[in-house]
């Protein structure tokens, strides 16, 4: 199943999880500290919160989105996603077995006319032992 993904950048986390939890009727997938996802079934969306200070995320839509995503089911996926972006001319950065929100991935990056990054990824371990702060990826 693919799902588009969503990061947005919160300045209070706490805050967040509990407005996005009675919005989509859900409790995240996944915290960590400064970090929370939300794997929502209806609509397919993964919700990813990441927590930066109040003087960078602004008020309103300023600064709130950190990437935008596509998650899909496996590593051939992503490598199909990767060759259609660069037949149509795309600059795409491949990342493979990296460890970025948490969970051990392979993806490809682009950026959108204005300048949006998008990936196209796959979680191959939602749990790795070695972790990095989420801020370390997105």
């Amino acid at each position: 199943m693919s799902r588009i993904q969503l990061a947005l950048n919160v300045a209070d986390l706490e805050q967040s999880v509990e407005f996005y939890s009675t919005l989509f009727g859900t409790q995240p997938h996944k915290r960590r500290p400064g970090y929370a996802n939300f794997a929502i079934a209806e609509p397919p969306l993964k919700l990813v919160l990441i927590e930066v200070p109040a003087e960078s995320r602004g008020e309103g839509t300023a600064q709130a989105l950190n990437h935008l995503g596509i998650e899909v089911d496996s590593t051939a996926d992503v490598e199909a996603g990767a060759a259609r972006l660069r037949q149509a001319g795309l600059a795409a950065f491949d990342e493979r077995d990296t460890t970025c929100c948490y969970a051990l991935q392979d993806k490809v990056w682009v950026h959108d006319p204005a300048g949006a990054p998008w990936e196209v990824y796959t979680v191959k371990d939602d749990n790795p032992v070695l972790e990095r702060e989420a801020a370390a990826c997105c």
